[in-house]
């Protein structure tokens, strides 16, 4: 790619504005610089304060004398030398002003009133240019002498340089100028610009001048040459006229192929170039388009590579793509959707807009592999046409149309017409917009009409007339290219379209292909036993027969390219599936092999820690079959829907794809997100009534609560009134609309209250109903997904909280949900009470976790592995516990505890190892009875020195009995380690037998006796 740039596109100060802008008063900074350079310069005679220039060049003043006469800016005397050690006249400094400075030089103009000077003064154009701009005055105002032949002196050029800087002018000095300069030269001398000894009287140097006068021609044409563009249009350096190189890094990268103004400082100057980053390769899809609803256009803003950019799979949408093929530009894919019939809906609606995603093409100089999503709208307004027609011998003919056409039209003999008459024949649907008609031909020209052919929005063919030329044929299909990509596909194109071929084989007979044709195009695919050597092989095609009946065998000497490219992740995204399971979906480059061994798939958390449980194995593994599309190249993980929100990594390794020999993936390691993805829900409702007035209207307000905060704007939004109907009394069947009048607001995160103002409706607490419809979170998740979106909910008095859950999670802890939100929980409201025994257990509050609130037994008090027996009671007469509203729990509230321990191994002496010779039985002993499903790999066992096989395992009681072989027999100081992995988390391989609950991992040894 080229990156290059033209100097002559800058919209840098260059010389020929300078003269707008000294002639504006507001646009004196600009002249500070230029003289301020100027007199860095001159100030390196010693004369004047020494200021650093970096202007590199020319540093001997007499080649800056000959380069300043060769531009016209200085003259030499009449000998032909410089003299520059005389001084310099007032009229010669100001013709090296103007033209140093590109003044423009003022014509018919004579301010003054010197002894000769008018129109024929050689030097009054530069006078006057000066005087115009307020660079230079004369000796004498009142008389309007100029003094074009008195020497310039030090001051009178300090002077000229305040002037030109805009220098504050001080009213006390100290200097030895004359009275009228001491202003000017102190001004000077307080900018550091002159030295406070210099002699300022004293008349100026010709050399001088030449110092200064050469600074300042060298910062006017001070340009950018050339300039490159670098590290993805990021970086641009620029070539200056200097021969420095100005490195300038952009906060944003460049567009490609988009000029864009760069802005920069150099030399105390302030260039703006136009800076265009050349990019041949693509970098993104610009757009999709299609003017007929068969075929979508995709657009790149450069080019793509060929291999990736023809890969049906790599294109995605409502419908089913039958072919991909690249531009000769290299900059657009046609894709082209299968069904060849009018009647088939796998087709684009007419100017109905829809979604495609391009993921896994590569732009050219495989730099980025694009995964992007483009919307278009199919606009199909055009009739059908026929492009070409083309003779095919004196037996047949090619027509080409415009765009796709409906196969049952297309065949059909009665449409076409071969000078107004009726052929006898048939046709040959070559593809979407090709046809091939056989019938017989007189040599000659001839005229076709096509009539009732159709493309695929109805549309009928314009009826005209194709002019065309009928030649005999006598030549036999000649190969024009060929090509094979892997050892076991060859592409074959010939000169004209075939109508038949026999077989085609490689090298020897017996290794045949398997032939497919379209019109001069043939592939051929072998068998792997039947495949291409990588050197060159000879391709036998037989009977490769043209539509005139010219037949001949060919053959085609093909060295293959082979496939080295290695497969890739194009794209990692994640979803949600209706059951709240979450889906991770892997994207290939390419159709792949291996791609679902669950080994082959590791996750990790954002510390790079392995991941296990809900859906993962103990080394992040998929529990989980991992499906494949049917295309190969998209593998599917589901984890569970209890996996918890966060950032995470999957690696990828091991898989590969179909080549004749096959490429691997390099490691990949990819980041993904896993949202909040549970699904919101009204956990309760109450109802407050005002009081009436004397017609027995009040405003009656609902509360709602759900268990999460919710959205308060966009199409989730819970303040929207339309969004909740009431159902008023328990005896009512009808949800009504909420009045116009009616109010929602949110009076916390998770709250709402709907004011119904003055009604006289009836309202009965624990029978009125509200039914909620298309509500959602913060997170976008909407309620009641399937159940149409739509909720309901009981109204409840305001008069208190009740427990609606309350899960023994553990021995020690209980997880409690309540039908409103506590704002303020006191544990002594609480206690756990044997429902048999009728004692009870104090208890501490231990937060809260998503809905649930956390209580933990106080002391050395503990559940039994099965906890039905016990519940969860308000026990205090005046509880503190309320929401933020003021309302408290309900006294003496009851609710059983649900059994959600999980079953653990027993403290003491959990295992025990019997067995003789090779064959052994481990028994590991549970706090409650189990069961087991076999066959899995959740369960292993392990003996040191030996090498253990044949693992079974299964439930008897409250055992976990484990049968392993080993190689060899076990000693007194074999060490037996029996394990059951974090897995059966998810997969409840090994769990109770009363409630269902996943018994917990564990690792437990013994020494064998």
């Amino acid at each position: 790619m080229s990156n290059t740039g033209n100097p002559f596109t800058s919209t840098s100060n260059h010389k020929e504005n300078n003269h707008v802008m000294i002639s504006r008063g507001g646009e004196k900074k600009v002249m500070k610089k230029i003289l301020s350079v100027a007199l860095s310069t001159a100030m390196a005679f010693s004369m004047f304060a020494s200021v650093a220039f970096g202007q590199t060049g020319l540093t001997d003043v007499n080649a800056q004398y000959n380069y300043l006469k060769d531009k016209g800016i200085f003259s030499g005397f009449p000998d032909g030398q410089a003299h520059l050690d005389r001084q310099m006249t007032r009229a010669e400094f100001a013709k090296v002003i103007t033209k140093t400075l590109g003044l423009k030089e003022v014509e018919g103009v004579y301010s003054f009133k010197d002894k000769n000077y008018g129109e024929k003064h050689w030097a009054a154009p530069y006078v006057e240019a000066v005087y115009a701009a307020g660079i230079m005055e004369g000796v004498n105002s009142t008389k309007k002498i100029f003094g074009v032949s008195n020497p310039v002196t030090i001051q009178e050029m300090a002077t000229v340089l305040v002037r030109a800087l805009d220098l504050e002018v001080p009213t006390e000095t100290n200097n030895s100028a004359t009275t009228w300069a001491k202003g000017y030269v102190q001004a000077a001398i307080n900018a550091g610009l002159v030295d406070a000894n210099a002699n300022f009287q004293s008349n100026a140097t010709r050399e001088l001048l030449v110092g200064a006068a050469y600074a300042v021609d060298q910062e006017l044409s001070l340009s950018v040459e050339s300039y490159t563009v670098s590290e993805a249009g990021k970086v641009v350096e620029f070539k200056m006229t200097d021969g420095e190189t100005v490195k300038v890094t952009l906060d944003k990268a460049l567009e490609a192929n988009k000029e864009t103004e760069v802005k920069f400082t150099y030399q105390e100057k302030e260039f703006t170039e136009k800076v265009t980053y050349v990019v041949t390769s693509a970098t993104k899809v610009e757009g999709a388009s299609a003017n007929n609803l068969k075929q979508v256009v995709v657009n790149f803003d450069g080019e793509v590579d060929e291999e990736t950019a023809e890969e049906v799979t790599n294109y995605s949408f409502s419908k089913t793509i039958d072919s991909a093929v690249l531009s000769a530009d290299k900059k657009s894919v046609v894709l082209s959707l299968k069904g060849e019939n009018l009647s088939d809906t796998n087709k684009l609606e007419n100017q109905k807009a829809i979604k495609i995603k391009v993921d896994g093409v590569k732009n050219a100089d495989k730099s980025k592999t694009f995964s992007e999503e483009v919307t278009f709208t199919p606009v199909d307004v055009t009739i059908p046409e026929v492009e070409e027609v083309t003779g095919l011998g004196t037996k047949a003919f090619q027509v080409e149309f415009s765009e796709p056409v409906d196969r049952a039209t297309a065949i059909s003999t009665a449409n076409y017409k071969i000078d107004g008459k009726s052929i006898a024949g048939s046709v040959e649907y070559v593809n979407s917009s090709t046809v091939i008609v056989t019938t017989e031909l007189a040599t000659g020209d001839h005229k076709l009409t096509v009539n009732g052919v159709k493309d695929f929005a109805g549309f009928v063919v314009t009826p005209v007339s194709y002019d065309f030329t009928v030649a005999v044929d006598t030549e036999a299909p000649t190969v024009v290219t060929s090509k094979s990509s892997d050892l076991t596909k060859v592409e074959i194109e010939f000169n004209e379209p075939l109508r038949s071929v026999g077989k085609v084989y490689n090298g020897v007979s017996s290794k045949t292909g398997t032939v497919t044709r379209s019109g001069n195009k043939v592939t051929v695919v072998f068998t792997k036993e039947n495949a291409l050597a990588v050197n060159e092989n000879t391709i036998v095609i037989e009977g490769a027969t043209d539509y005139s009946g010219n037949s001949a065998n060919r053959e085609v000497k093909i060295t293959p390219t082979l496939d080295t490219a290695r497969p890739e992740v194009t794209s990692l995204t994640t979803s949600v599936k209706d059951n709240g399971d979450i889906s991770i979906k892997v994207k290939y480059s390419e159709t792949v092999n291996y791609a679902t061994n669950k080994d082959n798939y590791t996750i990790k958390d954002k510390d790079g820690k392995v991941v296990t449980g809900n859906g993962l194995d103990s080394a992040g593994h998929p529990v989980r079959e991992v499906a494949l599309s049917a295309d190969k190249t998209e593998a599917t993980i589901t984890l569970s829907s209890t996996f918890k929100q966060g950032t995470y990594t999957l690696a990828v390794a091991g898989v590969q794809d179909n080549a004749y020999v096959p490429n691997t993936i390099l490691p990949y390691t990819g980041t993904f997100e896993v949202g909040d993805t549970t699904t919101p829900e009204l956990k309760t409702a109450w109802v407050e009534e005002g009081t009436p007035n004397t017609n027995g209207a009040r405003d009656v307000s609902f509360y709602l609560t759900y268990n999460k905060e919710m959205a308060t704007d966009g199409s989730g939004s819970v303040l929207e009134r339309t969004k909740y109907n009431v159902k008023w009394t328990a005896a009512s069947s009808t949800y009504e609309a909420l009045p116009t009048n009616a109010t929602v607001e949110a009076v916390t995160a998770d709250t709402v209250k709907i004011t119904v103002p003055s009604t006289t409706k009836q309202v009965s607490a624990n029978g009125a109903e509200l039914r909620v419809t298309l509500v959602a979170d913060k997170a976008g998740n909407y309620a009641y997904k399937n159940n149409g979106y739509v909720g309901y909910v009981v109204v409840k008095p305001s008069s208190a909280v009740q427990a609606t859950v309350a899960n023994a999670v553990s021995n020690t802890k209980i997880a409690v949900e309540f039908d409103a939100n506590l704002s303020s929980i006191d544990a002594n409201d609480f206690a756990i009470k044997n429902t048999v025994t009728g004692d009870t257990y104090e208890v501490s509050y231990d937060g809260k976790t998503s809905d649930a609130y956390n209580f933990v037994l106080r002391g050395d008090k503990v559940l039994p592995a099965d906890a039905s027996n016990y519940a969860f009671v308000v026990d205090a007469t005046e509880p503190n516990s309320a929401t933020e509203f003021g309302v408290k729990v309900q006294t003496g509230f009851t609710i059983n505890l649900t059994d959600k321990i999980a079953p653990a191994i027993i403290s003491e002496n959990p295992l025990k190892v019997t067995g003789t010779g090779t064959s052994y039985e481990a028994r590991v002993t549970f706090d409650e009875a189990i069961a087991a499903v076999s066959g899995t790999n959740v369960v292993s066992a392990s003996v040191t020195g030996v090498t253990v096989s044949n693992v079974q395992y299964s439930a008897s009681g409250k055992d976990l009995v484990v049968t392993f072989t080993t190689d060899k027999a076990l000693t007194t100081d074999s060490v037996v380690t029996i394990e059951l992995n974090s897995s059966n988390e998810s997969s409840k391989v090994i769990k109770d037998t009363t409630k269902g609950n996943a018994a917990k991992a564990f690792s437990t040894s013994v020494v064998f006796k």
